[in-house]
Order: structure tokens, then C-alpha cells, then sequence
């Protein structure tokens, strides 16, 4: 005898998706590591290991993503990048 499986329909859910931005910095020829590596802890809340990772993958690739977040939180920190000299933007 056989058994008829009962098929339930799946719910679908729909997820509101939330637009992340992130802010990119850029390499130069001016600022040193130990200033990209204080900015980066003061403005975007990293650790000094983070920081240095990042400095050290803008230096060799040219940029790297430092924050990702919403706009609104994103903005004061790149002007404070910006402020400190450093080259970034918000993407």
C-alpha cells in the first residue's frame, strides 16, 4: 500500500534589503602607515590589527574597503578621514 506524501506550500518571505555602502580608501604618496593606522582606529572604530591590515592592503592594491555600514553612519566617518588627509569615499 502506498503513502501519499503531504506537500505543504512554502512560505515565501519577503526580506527587506538594506542598501550597504562602504566606505573605500585609497592609497597615496604622502600619509605614513602609523597616521592611515590612528585615523583608521579614531574614525571607523577598528582595531589596531585591523587597522594595520588595512593600511597594509591599501599599499599594496591601491584601496580597500575599510567600513561597511549605512550611509547616514558612514558619512561623518569618511569626512573624518578626509579631514585627516587621507583619500577615501563612500561607494
Amino acid at each position: 500500500m502506498g503513502t501519499k506524501e503531504q506537500i505543504s506550500p512554502e512560505l515565501l518571505l519577503e526580506e527587506e534589503v538594506l542598501k550597504q555602502n562602504e566606505i573605500i580608501l585609497f592609497n597615496d604618496d604622502v600619509n605614513t602607515f602609523d597616521h592611515v593606522i590612528d585615523t583608521l582606529i579614531y574614525a571607523c572604530d577598528h582595531t589596531p590589527e585591523q587597522a594595520e591590515q588595512c593600511s597594509i592592503i591599501v599599499h599594496y592594491k591601491g584601496k580597500c574597503t575599510v567600513k561597511t555600514g549605512s550611509y547616514d553612519d558612514l558619512k561623518p566617518r569618511c569626512s573624518m578621514l578626509l579631514e585627516a588627509g587621507l583619500s577615501a569615499e563612500i561607494a
